[in-house]
């Protein structure tokens, strides 16, 4: 969530507070702050429990970042250096996986590759994803190939005028009215 998102769910609950402060029911809260009944029934029970202060934010939700300020400092510089610099000379490319392992390898701190990610993105950084294509390749064999080859391997079709996009059974057309459309597409079974 943004912070303004959080902003205005911090409002829309202090509102909330005021509102039931003044005796007035979940129900009618729900419909003037246009949040829903269960929403408004829950901060109700909160504010009950522990008055404005129970409806009060605490802050982002989710785990902390496990790397202090300085080790994201650092980070972010080794990002910067390129994933040359520290040990990927295949490609200029930072994938999520290579930033976790990368974290792994200077901070000695697990990341997963989705939390990896998210913290390329906090950072100002995007993973990649790296173009798989063999550096030998030969494509003039590969071209060779392809026209001299794959017509002898590759499996034959069905003809176009058997198939049916439906997973069910076609229709009889003796069923078929005469004036139906495709009636006469076939003829009728003896």
């Amino acid at each position: 969530m943004t912070a303004a998102g959080r902003q205005r769910r911090e409002t829309v609950r202090m509102q909330a507070a005021e509102l039931f402060e003044q005796k007035i029911k979940p129900p009618e809260v729900a419909r003037r702050l246009r949040v829903s009944l269960k929403s408004a029934y829950h901060w109700h029970q909160l504010w009950r429990d522990g008055g404005a202060q129970a409806l009060a934010s605490r802050g982002p939700s989710g785990s902390r970042c496990r790397l202090s300020p300085r080790c994201l400092e650092k980070l972010a510089g080794y990002l910067e250096q390129g994933p040359a610099a520290h040990g990927w000379v295949e490609d200029q490319v930072w994938t999520a996986s290579r930033v976790a392992t990368l974290i792994g390898r200077k901070f000695h701190v697990s990341y997963s590759v989705s939390g990896a990610t998210r913290l390329m993105h906090r950072l100002g950084f995007s993973p990649q994803v790296p173009a798989r294509r063999v550096a030998e390749r030969d494509e003039q064999a590969v071209t060779a190939w392809k026209e001299a080859t794959w017509d002898e391997v590759k499996e034959p079709g069905r003809p176009a005028g058997a198939t049916s996009a439906s997973r069910t059974r076609q229709a009889s057309p003796a069923g078929r009215p005469g004036d139906a459309p495709g009636a006469d597409a076939a003829a009728p079974r003896s």
